[in-house]
């Protein structure tokens, strides 16, 4: 079994073969070359360091040329650079870096584990000073030492990729003002373009300047300054660029040799990783890989297949015959405040493929929270998978979150390996705890929304099928409640809130195309199913929601609304000491609506601001990443003050005022009330007494209270039950009266489902279920539309009918007949019936 075994290349690939060749076998002779001073050092990590994330240089050699060979008793080489190979004598020629002696050594096996380069396309003035790329450690040595001596304000980042984005955020925590430019139409290319607009948004919101779709043409560089010119004749000034265009293959030492290379420079190998001399292996970035998905060939430069290869190829050296089954591409990576995952093939690859969708696959988008709503901390994931007409094969998945998106992605691509099914993502069992997920976990609801398209009982439309700037050929349905609307509202979309779709389905056409939007698609999908089983067969779901609608057009809307100003403002407070912000900004009051439903938050706010005064500052924190954005819009309608949005963690914290500044001359708040027109309240008749009903009328109540809309609701016959104590009231009633009142529901906690009740276990079910979700009970949400004024009005006529007397009823109910309620139904313009 005692080899002699030469390994050209000691970072991830061949260190990993190195130490497993040693572990099978103490006899070989082990020989290592590493044209570089540093063998096995995390360049995964490099980045990390220049934004002093990772503070010490020494964390990033994960292994030193010492102790590899006291460790392994491996003979490692640094400095020393394989020039040639002589296959014919079984031999390599070695030069030494620091003197420039060149000598032979033999081997019986030789490993190539090379690695990559980054690419410095011949572009006009590419080498010019203060142009740097980042791949080893002496590059973040070069990096760093620019940035602390020279001190640089502004940087220009050429490559929106992996790399490219991890400098241009680490660069941005260096305190330095930093642009992306890319050539393609989007950052991260491994996902698909309406995923990839999730993390632009961010890195807009963070204080980037993101150019797209422009490549570089040429550079120059004056007195310390380089000019970037840009294909489209745009020019760009920088103390310093980082070129992050991609890598190539470091292959032209196999190219000498006679090794067979594809297209591309990448050393072919066969499934043992043997090369076309059976006594050469190669491995890592220098290698072409068969694609797991689709069985084509690739070049994916990432440390974790460099890794595994390592061990693969040890083992067959010493006759294990073990296969590398391919790559699926799985990456990670942090950009901002987000987690971008991916895994397998993209819609963008299989379109490539000539592959159709809805005839040859699907695609499901869905949004989900990291963990339990009700849990602090929860965030937003976006979660994109793409697979077979049939569902048994799932082609890939994408992700993208503040939190969880890891391990999501982990599980996906492990179903796949493992040959899963959307099914089998159904039938995880993962494990659950409110800190860490939810009882039907994201991967879970992934798979549950695939079978629901499978089946025909769920429609996703394209995210782009509507765009806001051009009128839409489709029925645009905006299901969400009214207070959300005061947030965000859809150009052209008709508004019918989901507890009033199944009394006003008539005013939708069943001809048309319908779109269903609510705020991340649960209530759309409820809607769905609704309407198709009410004979429309032509309606759809937006994906995700309005959340990743507003993300996708981020560009257009940031436009409109004039969002600048936020993004200036989270970049200057990244560069704020927490003292000067305390200095700065000093909140009467701090308000966390981290977990709560939408419109919760909003409606949250709202209850608070009406509690103070004018002038007072709030401090809002919040887990959904377009909070700061939905309270600067809800401000700018209600009459208050956007001061400010920074991050703290995971949280978004946003101040407020109360009240108009100076500058604003449109609206403002008064006597602790928004001003409104004369014609705009709402009033409700609350007819029903059953739970579901009643709780759709108190969402729509609170949700208007909470735009300051005057609100009148009047109870009446079994809507009158709403209003009874709970309590048993010694009066003394006639007896029909007397019966009356034993059989009807006695206030909001007995009140049942109008469906689907089941003896009272349904019931119980729906309430467990709000709790859980921490949505507010109904009694709850009574007592917020009490404490935030609205006029509940109980019929006289009614009560007579009904045999329930004033003092069965709640304190703070008002008693009158159908005048009053028409007195105020003439002031509003919109008037319900429940």
């Amino acid at each position: 079994m005692s080899k002699k075994i030469v390994i050209i290349g000691g970072v991830a690939g061949g260190a990993s073969t190195a130490a497993r060749l040693r572990r099978l076998d103490e006899t070989s002779e082990i020989i290592m070359f590493e044209r570089g001073s540093y063998i096995s050092y995390a360049n995964c990590g490099l980045p990390y360091h220049i934004g002093d994330v990772i503070k010490e240089r020494f964390s990033l050699l994960l292994q030193t040329p010492e102790a590899m060979s006291e460790k392994y008793n491996v003979d490692v080489r640094v400095d020393s650079e394989v020039i040639r190979i002589d296959r014919e004598n079984k031999s390599v020629e070695v030069k030494k870096a620091k003197t420039g002696e060149t000598y032979k050594e033999s081997y019986d096996v030789l490993v190539i584990s090379t690695g990559s380069t980054p690419l410095k396309p011949p572009i006009e003035g590419i080498n010019s000073p203060n142009i740097f790329t980042l791949w080893t450690v002496p590059d973040t040595d070069e990096i760093k030492s620019f940035i602390n001596e020279k001190h640089p304000k502004n940087a220009v980042v050429i490559g929106g990729g992996f790399i490219g984005l991890e400098v241009a955020e680490n660069l941005h925590l260096a305190g330095i003002n930093v642009t992306v430019a890319e050539a393609m139409d989007q950052v991260m290319a491994p996902i698909d373009y309406e995923m990839a607009r999730l993390v632009q948004d961010n890195m807009v919101l963070n204080g980037v300047n993101l150019i797209l779709g422009d490549g570089v043409s040429k550079f120059s560089s004056e007195n310390g300054t380089v000019t970037i010119t840009l294909a489209s004749g745009k020019a760009l000034t920088a103390d310093m660029v980082i070129l992050s265009i991609g890598v190539r293959p470091n292959s032209q030492l196999a190219k000498d040799a006679g090794l067979q290379l594809n297209q591309r420079g990448g050393i072919v190998v066969d499934k043992y990783l043997k090369t076309s001399d059976p006594s050469i292996y190669a491995l890592g970035d220098v290698i072409e890989v068969e694609e797991f998905i689709n069985k084509g060939k690739a070049m994916i430069a990432l440390a974790g297949p460099a890794n595994k290869q390592g061990r693969i190829c040890a083992n067959n050296i010493y006759g294990a015959n073990e296969e590398y089954k391919g790559t699926m591409g799985t990456s990670v990576a942090k950009v901002f405040d987000l987690t971008v995952a991916s895994t397998g093939a993209n819609e963008k690859t299989l379109d490539r493929m000539g592959m159709l969708e809805g005839k040859d696959y699907y695609t499901a988008t869905i949004s989900q929270k990291s963990h339990a709503g009700y849990y602090p901390e929860s965030t937003e994931l976006i979660l994109k998978m793409v697979f077979s007409v049939d569902g048994k094969k799932i082609y890939g998945a994408q992700i993208v979150g503040e939190d969880g998106a890891d391990k999501r992605i982990d599980t996906i691509a492990t179903a796949i390996r493992l040959g899963g099914s959307i099914y089998d993502l159904k039938e995880l069992e993962l494990a659950y705890a409110p800190p860490y997920s939810s009882a039907k976990d994201p991967v879970n609801m992934l798979g549950f929304v695939a079978e629901n398209i499978i089946k025909g009982k769920i429609k996703l439309n394209k995210w782009n099928d509507i765009e806001p700037s051009k009128p839409s050929d489709y029925t645009l349905l905006d299901i969400r409640e009214e207070a959300e609307l005061m947030v965000f509202e859809i150009p052209g979309a008709v508004n019918i809130p989901l507890g009033e779709l199944r009394g006003r389905i008539s005013e939708l056409n069943k001809n048309d195309k319908i779109i269903i939007f609510c705020a991340v698609g649960v209530r759309s999908y409820n809607a769905a199913r609704a309407l198709m089983e009410n004979g429309f067969n032509n309606v759809y779901v937006y994906p995700a929601g309005t959340n990743f609608y507003k993300s996708v057009y981020y560009d257009y809307y940031n436009q409109l609304n004039g969002m600048n100003s936020t993004a200036l403002d989270i970049k200057n407070a990244n560069n704020i000491s927490e003292e000067k912000k305390t200095n700065e900004i000093k909140a009467s009051i701090q308000v966390d609506c981290s977990g709560l439903q939408c419109p919760g938050p909003i409606m949250k706010v709202y209850e608070i601001i009406n509690k103070i005064n004018d002038g007072d500052i709030i401090k809002v924190s919040a887990t959904d990443s377009g909070f700061s954005r939905d309270v600067e819009s809800w401000c700018r309608r209600t009459g208050n003050t956007f001061i400010r949005t920074e991050k703290e963690g995971k949280s978004n914290i946003v101040y407020l005022q109360k009240g108009a500044s100076e500058k604003k001359t449109n609206s403002f708040l008064q006597n602790s009330s928004i001003l409104t027109s004369s014609n705009d309240g709402k009033t409700i008749i609350v007819f029903s007494g059953d739970l579901d009903k009643v709780l759709a009328s108190f969402v729509i109540a609170n949700g208007a209270a909470a735009m300051g809309r005057p609100v009148t609701m009047f109870f009446t016959f079994w809507g009158l039950n709403v209003l009874r104590k709970t309590e048993k009231q010694n009066i003394k009633k006639p007896f029909i009266d007397a019966m009356f009142g034993k059989m009807m529901p006695q206030g909001v906690s007995k009140l049942k489902l109008s469906k689907m009740n089941m003896g009272g276990m349904g019931t119980a079910m729906m309430r467990k279920v709000m709790k859980d979700k921490n949505i507010d009970s109904l009694e709850d949400l009574v007592k917020k539309a009490m404490d935030n004024g609205v006029k509940m009005i109980a019929c006289t006529m009614s009560m007579d009918v009904m045999g329930i007397t004033e003092e069965e009823l709640i304190d703070g109910v008002e008693f009158a007949g159908v005048g009053t309620y028409l007195g105020d139904a003439e002031e509003s313009n919109v008037n319900l019936f429940i």
